[in-house]
């Protein structure tokens, strides 16, 4: 199977999280003066269409508008297991790329990679990446629409655990490039991460 063209690929940030640690949403953080949404889309220009979940009661953050598509989960607080099903339930793709608004390193570079892998995994219903040292990271991840049943099934159990996934049949991880850079991974979980993130920059 040829890898999907990224203009019929979804590309869906998750950004329904309270953010306790952060202290606010992540959803609304900023970048040196961007809204943190603004910065991920002007720095992935994605060419596919682009969908933002959030959740009940964090509708509409700063810059949502600039999404083709804005969706809530139906129920809040339900870890990004249930963003994802949420992006998959209402891509209008067959591909969905997720990624986090807390993972301002990953770059366009990461995503087109991923969808390299799908040639070589013809049948596979989601990919993960393993870095070269690490446990597997559950974004940016690429699934199929046909994950939504899985999925589904996982949270019914209360199995919220996204890299809980690649022990599923069907769900593949693929190993970094060893020259990725480990800071790909760099999550803004709180103030000082984020201060950390903005200094580098």
């Amino acid at each position: 199977m040829p890898q999907p063209d990224p203009a019929t690929v979804t590309l869906a940030i998750l950004a329904g999280g309270a953010g306790s640690r952060m202290g606010l949403p992540k959803s609304h953080l900023e970048i040196h003066g961007q809204p943190v949404l603004h910065y991920l889309l002007r720095r992935f220009q994605w060419p596919g269409p682009t969908l933002l979940v959030t959740s009940p009661g964090r509708q509409n953050p700063p810059a949502a508008s600039e999404f083709n598509l804005e969706v809530a989960d139906p129920i809040p607080d339900q870890g990004p297991l249930r963003g994802l099903l949420t992006a998959l339930e209402h891509s209008s793709t067959p591909w969905v790329l997720a990624c986090t608004t807390d993972m301002p390193l990953v770059q366009p570079l990461h995503l087109h990679w991923l969808l390299e892998q799908s040639s070589s995994h013809p049948e596979t219903l989601g990919l993960m990446i393993q870095p070269q040292a690490g446990q597997i990271e559950p974004f940016p991840s690429l699934f199929h629409t046909s994950a939504t049943d899985p999925i589904a099934q996982q949270l019914l159990q209360s199995r919220r655990s996204v890299h809980g996934l690649a022990r599923l049949s069907g769900f593949s991880v693929v190993s970094a490039p060893a020259e990725w850079d480990s800071k790909v991974w760099t999550n803004l979980n709180n103030r000082n991460d984020l201060h950390q993130f903005l200094d580098t920059l």
